[in-house]
């Protein structure tokens, strides 16, 4: 009796031991962002936060840029999503202002996002960098030129090329498709954008064996540039560089006529929409000058066209360079979210390291720093239009 007792407890045992493992073997990873990694086929959606100056003074980039973005994600989320995966999007106006940005990003982080696309001019971008690097949020700008902005944290990404990337390609420019040998620079001492193009051009237009004959600057308020121009035309420079955005580019060139100054003038991605805010009876002022920019709408690569197809079919304009950006920093997330395969943060972020992919303002890859590497359209202004006039590759 006693042993056939002994018998039946120890099958009753393994029994409860067999029970025990398969229920360790159906058991479901836990659904959490602490630690678990959640792959997009576990995910209801992908959040994406955007944020962009769409008010105030420095909007007309922050919407182009927004609408480029919000294009390219409406187009994935045709497609099927990524990996059969929607995308939501949580868009805020920061105003421009590093204040609000930061304000606009913690709002964005109470609601969960995963990416951060944005901020879209230098200050605000860098303000919120800071936070985005502690808190190992991946954050792509399409738009921020500053070279600080990607310094602050391995998780922080651009999709321009940063402001002396830009002076030196048009310095070798300069030198090498225009055969300059002496050039004068003004630009905006109170501007980081502006004042490290002009750095990074002098230094380079003098290693290419152009003579600077001039270096002037100018502040954020002013409006009458006459005393500096009356100087660079007296000492006839073969070019003038003016790093600064297309609204005062278009009172300098104006005023620069005026004094008498008919050289070449030139430019940097900022000159993007002065045709714009120029009196079509005064654009010759413009005529045979060049500037640095993401992308040309004149260029006839496929990709390109189709964007610009789209882009004016929904917002009724042709597209600006800061749209192009936008549309690219979009497509860079979605890619390196669907290599990954989830929305773990280191994961995201090592595939946003590994990113190779043609785009619209090129065929990107990023450096150790994150700043990407591709090609700058020199575009030239003529007749009052834009003109693809080369692209200069690094």
């Amino acid at each position: 009796m006693k042993k056939t007792l002994a018998i039946m407890l120890a099958i009753v045992l393994m029994l409860s031991m067999f029970a025990g493992c398969g229920q360790n073997t159906t058991k479901q990873p836990e659904d959490s962002n602490n630690g678990t990694t959640n792959t997009p086929s576990e995910l209801k959606s992908i959040k994406v936060g955007i944020m962009a100056p769409l008010t105030g003074d420095v909007s007309v980039y922050g919407i182009a840029a927004k609408n480029g973005a919000q294009l390219a994600f409406e187009e994935i989320n045709a497609a099927g999503g990524i990996n059969g995966v929607k995308i939501d999007l949580e868009i805020l106006d920061e105003k421009g202002d590093p204040a609000e940005a930061v304000n606009a990003y913690n709002k964005l982080m109470s609601y969960g996002i995963d990416v951060l696309l944005g901020d879209v001019t230098s200050k605000p971008t860098i303000a919120v960098a800071e936070l985005a690097a502690d808190d190992r949020i991946p954050m792509i700008t399409p738009t921020a030129t500053a070279p600080a902005v990607t310094t602050y944290g391995d998780n922080i990404f651009r999709a321009c090329f940063i402001d002396p990337f830009q002076g030196d390609v048009m310095a070798t420019f300069a030198a090498d498709n225009l055969k300059v040998k002496t050039a004068a620079v003004v630009y905006n001492t109170s501007d980081d954008y502006s004042s490290g193009a002009a750095e990074s051009f002098k230094k380079t237009a003098e290693e290419k064996g152009i003579q600077i004959v001039a270096y002037e600057g100018y502040g954020n308020d002013d409006k009458d540039f006459k005393t500096q121009l009356t100087k660079i035309q007296s000492l006839n420079a073969d070019v003038l560089f003016i790093p600064d955005y297309y609204e005062r580019v278009a009172l300098i060139a104006t005023q620069a006529r005026s004094v008498g100054y008919n050289n070449t003038l030139l430019g940097t991605d900022g000159w993007d929409g002065v045709l714009g805010v120029i009196d079509a009876a005064n654009a010759s002022v413009l005529d045979n000058t060049y500037f640095s920019n993401h992308y040309s709408v004149k260029d006839n690569d496929n990709k390109i066209q189709n964007f610009i197809k789209n882009y004016q079919e929904k917002y009724g304009e042709t597209p600006n360079s800061f749209a192009a950006l936008g549309y690219d920093a979009a497509y860079i997330i979605a890619e390196a979210i669907k290599r990954a395969g989830t929305t773990d943060k280191e994961a995201v972020i090592k595939a946003l390291k590994e990113t190779e992919m043609d785009a619209v303002t090129g065929h990107i890859t990023f450096d150790e720093n994150n700043n990407p590497i591709k090609s700058v359209a020199v575009t030239k202004i003529l007749n009052n239009d834009y003109v693809l006039e080369t692209k200069v590759t690094p």
